[in-house]
């Protein structure tokens, strides 16, 4: 009887499904749906579908291994639950991008003895403070490596005031010294636990609504597999869970050493490979502005990909900002980009998500507003609901996090349909909103559209650039001379040594000039488009 293992690939704008022949690990079926944010389950449930048209049965397949971006997208962008820190003990104070950096009195020595009392007063009265402004806490003392006490303390009084919510200690996620580390480590825990668990309850309705029943691996940032139980209760492991599906995939291509360069929607993901193998970097992966503790593929993820939002500036300047919105290309029910795009707050729309959450849409003025009237720019939000400046984008935030809501915009993804390279979505309402924005800016659409993709070709060759200095210097030589490489007075072009292998939807798209800039080759191996989902499956087969 012949059997299969599935590969599932939830990334920031596709969700990628494959199936295997365990014997021989040929692809036998592959399939490519847009990812449904609201409800990723859907995406992942139309893939599942796609793999068993040609006659396969449920019953054949002995695994299913899923990798995902969505955790380090949320990293990256700024999403995730809200995170209330506290540090425990006499440290130098720092701050990580949370809710509350809380500093109390606490924590233990090198040799795990008390240094100071908790001050579980403190403690207490922060927590009634912070109830109604976190999703989740996150714990760290000092040295709570060598005793655990008072995180553990922590963890039960917070637990007691506020009940509903996870609390994460530093101890059980990280046996490195570094606070900040450990501290990001915890907080990057806390702050995407909700989400991964949102996202695998999905993935198993989805396979018991196609009739799956085999053992699920999910791939953590090492290049292992984890149960859907660990991945949730320990979430930061699986921040590089894509780029550790893309160094696997990559090995196929039968490269010694090579620049493996993943460009998705949200983010560009690089990792190198050494004698056939990704390096590893066991003292913690970065991502974005994170340094952590997460043992993981040594690679680096920047913002930067086909669904960057191209931003027009009152100087008629154009530039690429981290922030993934939706292509008007793949945005259903578009209403047309003349009555809305264009500069400072009119460059996005905000759409009600397909299926709003109706007890939150009856009390939230927002969602209430956009029930009644539709889309609408964030200038018009700002007039109707008399919600304007940082509250309104905080409540935005908070309503793109809770998958409430939809933000539209240009997009480097528009701007290849505009130019007849790219074929997935609605390249009329592409061609729609670059008239809009060369309008604005006093361009013909094309010249417009080519602008942003060779700034995009620019942001993912600057991004390997980023990545080859770290490993070359350390990031305090590196971040002056490479922030500086194009000056008033000279720019430093670069040769790479090292061929690149080339890996997601937007690869041929974007990866064959950056390979020309920097004077390298580019391989594409077969069904490079989703590469992510056979290197999950090949993860998946071998745990």
């Amino acid at each position: 009887m012949s059997s299969y293992t599935i590969g599932i690939d939830t990334g920031g704008t596709f969700t990628d499904g494959v199936l295997l022949s365990t014997g021989s690990r040929r692809v036998v079926a592959w399939s490519k749906e847009p990812t449904t944010h609201h409800d990723p389950g859907i995406g992942v449930d139309r893939a599942l579908q796609g793999l068993f048209r040609g006659g396969v049965r449920p019953e054949e397949v002995k695994g299913l291994a899923v990798s995902t971006t969505l955790a380090t997208n949320a990293v990256v962008e700024g999403r995730g639950a809200r995170v209330g820190l506290f540090v425990l003990g006499i440290v130098r104070h720092f701050k990580l991008p949370v809710v509350a950096n809380v500093f109390l009195k606490g924590g233990h020595d090198i040799s795990g003895r008390e240094e100071q009392p908790l001050d579980i007063e403190g403690l207490v009265d922060t927590v009634q403070g912070l109830k109604k402004e976190v999703d989740a806490y996150a714990v760290c003392g000092a040295m709570s490596i060598r005793n655990p006490t008072h995180e553990l303390v922590a963890q039960k009084a917070i637990s007691m005031i506020d009940p509903d919510k996870p609390v994460f200690c530093s101890h059980l996620v990280s046996a490195h010294p570094g606070m900040k580390e450990r501290a990001a480590t915890a907080c990057l825990h806390a702050r995407l636990m909700p989400l991964m668990q949102d996202f695998l309850a999905s993935v198993r309705r989805s396979m018991e609504k196609i009739g799956l029943v085999c053992p699920v691996t999910v791939i953590c940032g090492n290049g292992r597999g984890a149960t859907l139980e660990e991945a949730v209760e320990r979430a930061a492991v699986t921040m590089a869970s894509g780029p550790a599906a893309t160094a696997r995939f990559g090995a196929t291509a039968g490269i010694g050493t090579a620049l493996v360069v993943d460009v998705g929607g949200t983010t560009t993901d690089i990792c190198m490979l050494d004698n056939g193998r990704p390096m590893m970097r066991s003292s913690g992966c970065r991502i974005g502005s994170w340094q952590t503790h997460v043992e993981a593929i040594d690679m680096y993820t920047a913002a930067g990909g086909g669904d960057s939002h191209v931003v027009c500036g009152p100087d008629s300047s154009i530039r690429l900002e981290a922030a993934r919105v939706q292509p008007l290309a793949m945005t259903p029910d578009l209403p047309d980009p003349a009555g809305w795009l264009g500069c400072g707050p009119h460059d996005t729309l905000i759409l009600p998500a397909p299926a709003p959450d109706p007890e939150l849409a009856a009390r939230d003025e927002i969602l209430s507003w956009l029930a009644d009237n539709g889309p609408a720019t964030p200038g018009t939000l700002a007039e109707q609901t008399r919600l304007s400046g940082i509250i309104l984008e905080k409540r935005l935030e908070r309503l793109a996090y809770l998958q409430q809501i939809t933000v539209a915009g240009f997009t480097p993804t528009d701007a290849l349909h505009v130019l007849d390279r790219l074929d997935i979505g609605n390249r009329n309402q592409a061609v729609a909103g670059a008239k809009r924005l060369g309008a604005v800016l006093a361009m013909e659409p094309d010249p417009l559209c080519r602008r942003v993709v060779s700034m995009t070709e620019e942001r993912i060759e600057t991004i390997i650039i980023d990545y080859l200095g770290r490993v070359i210097w350390d990031d305090n030589q590196a971040v002056p001379f490479l922030s500086r490489r194009d000056n008033e007075l000279f720019r430093m072009d670069f040769s790479l040594k090292l061929p690149i292998i080339g890996i997601g939807a937007a690869a041929r798209s974007f990866l064959p000039e950056v390979a020309r800039r920097l004077q390298t080759s580019l391989t594409l191996p077969d069904h490079y488009e989703v590469g992510n989902a056979i290197g999950a499956a090949l993860i998946g087969g071998s745990s």
